[in-house]
């Protein structure tokens, strides 16, 4: 199975649709089902990170595991037009990093999985029992 690691809080904040958009500065062909792995790393924190994890039930965070799974439905190209979008979508914009040249991946059709304990990469990787 294909699967993204994040940081967290951002792995949770997609496994508890509270974010559909992965920012990247690199784009990607492709589509279809994917799996978020929650990282052992906690982002550092200040007042954007400490508002995020508000917006968790109960603060909860997974690290070390893969927690969700969706579908990669589009990678967007972030050009004015589609900042100027975004800006106004709260908490959305505060989960990203949102600038031009960068790349939108849009997810969607997420669902919380049991966690499966696993090692993160870097990129899209192949996860293996």
């Amino acid at each position: 199975m294909k699967v993204l690691t994040l940081k967290e809080p951002f792995a949770s904040l997609i496994a508890n649709e509270i974010k559909h958009i992965e920012t990247r500065s690199w784009r990607t062909n492709y589509r279809g089902e994917l799996y978020i792995h929650a990282g052992k790393s906690l982002v550092k924190k200040d007042k954007r990170i400490e508002y995020l994890l508000s917006l968790l039930p109960n603060n909860k965070l997974s690290y070390g595991n893969i927690i969700c799974r969706c579908k990669l439905v589009d990678c967007i190209y972030m050009d004015e037009e589609f900042l100027e979008k975004i800006k106004n979508e709260h908490p959305e914009y505060e989960c990203g990093h949102y600038e031009i040249g960068r790349y939108a991946w849009v997810l969607d059709d997420i669902e919380i999985i049991d966690p499966i304990p696993a090692k993160g990469k870097l990129s899209i990787w192949n996860y293996t029992k």
